[in-house]
C-alpha cells in the first residue's frame, strides 16, 4: 500500500510487537533514507489486532494480502511488487 503497511507477524518469547515495529521501522528508514534523506516515512506509534486462537490465520493472511486489490492498485494480487506469502 502506498501510504501504509500490513504485515502479519508472529511473536517470539522475548519480543513484543512494539519492539519488532522499533525494528522494522528503523531497517526500512535506514534504506530509504540511502534514497531520500530528508524522507520521513513513519507515523509514531502503530494499530494492531492480535489474532484469537480461534480466528484463521489463513484467513487474516489473505484479507492482507487482497488489500491492494481492493484499493484498485492492481488487477491481480500477484501483480503487486511487494507482497510475499505463503498463504495463497
Amino acid at each position: 500500500m502506498p501510504d501504509h503497511w500490513h504485515g502479519l507477524v508472529e511473536l517470539g518469547e522475548h519480543d513484543g510487537l512494539a519492539l519488532v515495529m522499533n525494528r522494522v521501522k528503523s531497517l526500512v528508514s535506514k534504506q530509504l533514507r540511502l534514497i531520500e534523506p530528508d524522507a520521513s516515512i513513519w507515523a509514531h506509534g502503530f494499530h494492531d489486532h492480535a489474532l484469537r486462537q480461534d480466528e484463521d490465520i489463513q484467513a487474516a493472511a489473505r484479507y492482507i494480502i487482497a488489500n491492494p486489490l481492493r484499493a484498485g492498485l492492481v488487477k491481480l494480487v500477484c501483480d503487486y511488487p511487494y507482497w510475499d506469502c505463503v498463504w495463497l
